[in-house]
């Protein structure tokens, strides 16, 4: 199979993991986790394939994405809770899946013959799509609207692999260098603090 369904796969397994842990932080039933789970999980990439006018939409065709994310679902109820680390743990696997999204979903764009800066919007789509939802459904404000550096992050790392594409580079080494630019910045960001200048309104005296 090639490269790019291994790691959507991969994708798939660490959104889920990502909700699962957002489920029980938020004190969810196993109902409540697996749904929260599955959002997590294949939101972004069903809005994009319904955008892409792709049908069926990629986890109705291949019953491996939702065995993936019941098994990673199960996993994590299994292995947490995590009481000390868990939002620690949580925005590690949110950045990790982000990076996965974020070029798996520029490069099924592509595949369906969307120019680049559209394949970039599709790309940072499936990247956070799932991210609001599960951020929604477990009570926060989402990342995409908060000061954090989250789909600038996805911009980033999917406009390195654009540029590395254009200086020659084969798909597969930017596909790579582009996922590591968007997890590298996604956790550099966490780490360091870093945050994007909120707006300030202009007050009319």
């Amino acid at each position: 199979m090639p490269m790019i369904y291994w790691f959507d796969l991969l994708g798939v397994a660490v959104f889920a993991i990502s909700g699962a842990l957002a489920a029980m932080a938020a004190g969810l039933d196993l109902f409540g986790l697996l749904v929260l789970a599955a959002m997590t999980a294949v939101g972004g990439g069903t809005l994009r394939d319904v955008l892409l006018n792709r049908h069926p939409v990629f986890w109705m065709k291949d019953p491996r994405y939702l065995l993936v994310i019941i098994g990673s679902a199960l996993l994590a109820l299994a292995v947490g809770p995590f009481p000390d680390h868990a939002i620690m743990v949580l925005k590690i696997a949110d950045a990790l899946g982000l990076a996965l999204f974020a070029l798996c979903g520029t490069e099924i764009a592509e595949e369906q013959g969307v120019r680049p800066l559209p394949a970039l919007l599709m790309g940072t789509l499936t990247a956070c799509g799932g991210g609001v939802l599960r951020d929604v459904l477990s009570g926060q404000a989402p990342l995409l609207l908060r000061k954090d550096i989250y789909a600038t992050a996805a911009i980033g790392g999917i406009a390195l692999y654009f540029l590395l594409k254009h200086l020659g580079m084969s798909l597969r080494w930017a596909f790579v260098l582009g996922m590591l630019g968007v997890a590298g910045l996604r956790l550099a960001a966490l780490y360091f603090g870093w945050q994007l200048p909120a707006l300030q309104m202009l007050r009319v005296h």
